[in-house]
């Protein structure tokens, strides 16, 4: 058994004389999280639409387990499945008989089992005979997931499922969905625009730009592409003595408070900063060290051809 789930390679997409996906190359491996981020127009939707057979590339490859796509469509999208927070279920039925209705589609074995077990593992059996209508955006977000499990898939592609969630409700969704990964050995493709949650959940984490892959790495490496730190001081006694030390030291600052200073600085930096400060007799009363995040990544990428970094 192969652990690579999903293997694309020099995949393009062109409308006309637009290039929306411009020869990407990545594969997922069995039991791993994938961010695909990237600005609005950086090809994410159009990979996801290729990935699932919606839109046909105009060249290169996409393989699951193995299989190239192209050729054996139907065999590989019985071992995928496709969730997101936009779609939506027939809001007339019960949650139960829309589960029925995609259970079939899906051919799934002993079908009305496992849609109870899915019910009571994502803790709505109560709500299997309430109308989707009536469902809050959180309820339907755990039934959209229970969609996508029917067939028992070996990897999820996920567009934004948190997305119009409450911070309390796509807290415990992203708690389910780690539950899934860890149980199953499931493999996700997420797509976000919080960088928090791609931070949590991600292995490693792809920008897109123009339809380029323009970085790929671990989340925690991204942001150690990003040298830029802040770190603030608050402290007691007198300004001056502070700001004739920062001065010494070369080093851009700012007092926001009359006892709090915003230093301007690098990763690297940090720690010799707050030991100098400690020599130099500064009380310090506090000191917060604000570092590049994922968001800061995803906005750097973002503003770079607008000339703002």
């Amino acid at each position: 058994m192969t652990d690579t789930v999903l293997e694309v390679t020099n995949l393009v997409k062109d409308y006309d004389a637009y290039r929306a996906v411009d020869h990407i190359s990545f594969s997922i491996q069995r039991g791993q999280v994938m961010g695909l981020l990237g600005p609005n127009g950086a090809g994410k939707s159009t990979t996801i639409q290729m990935l699932v057979g919606v839109t046909l590339p105009t060249a290169g490859t996409i393989r699951y387990f193995g299989t190239d796509f192209a050729k054996h469509p139907q065999a590989c999208l019985q071992r995928i499945n496709y969730a997101s927070a936009y779609n939506s279920l027939q809001e007339r039925i019960s949650v139960k008989e829309n589960l029925l209705v995609y259970a079939g589609l899906y051919q799934a074995k002993k079908p009305r089992q496992k849609i109870a077990e899915l019910l009571e593992y994502f803790q709505i059996a109560h709500m299997a005979n309430r109308r989707y209508h009536d469902l809050s955006a959180g309820e339907r977000t755990r039934v959209n997931l229970i969609k996508a499990l029917l067939n028992d898939p070996e990897l999820i592609l996920m567009d934004e499922p948190t997305a119009s969630l409450d911070p309390d409700i796509a807290d415990k969704t992203l708690s389910l969905i780690e539950r899934l990964r860890h149980d199953r050995q499931l493999s996700i493709l997420f797509t976000s625009h919080n960088m928090a949650e791609v931070a949590r959940i991600c292995d490693e984490v792809i920008f897109l730009d123009h339809g380029k892959i323009v970085s790929r790495d671990t989340p925690e490496n991204h942001t150690k592409r990003l040298r830029e730190a802040v770190v603030t001081v608050r402290f007691s006694g007198p300004a001056a003595p502070v700001e004739a030390w920062l001065q010494t030291q070369n080093l851009a600052y700012k007092f926001t408070e009359p006892h709090l200073a915003a230093i301007e600085t690098t990763n690297e930096k940090t720690a010799g900063i707050i030991a100098g400060l400690h020599q130099a007799n500064i009380r310090m009363k506090d000191v917060e060290v604000q570092k590049p995040t994922l968001e800061d990544v995803f906005l750097h990428i973002a503003r770079k051809d607008k000339g703002a970094a």
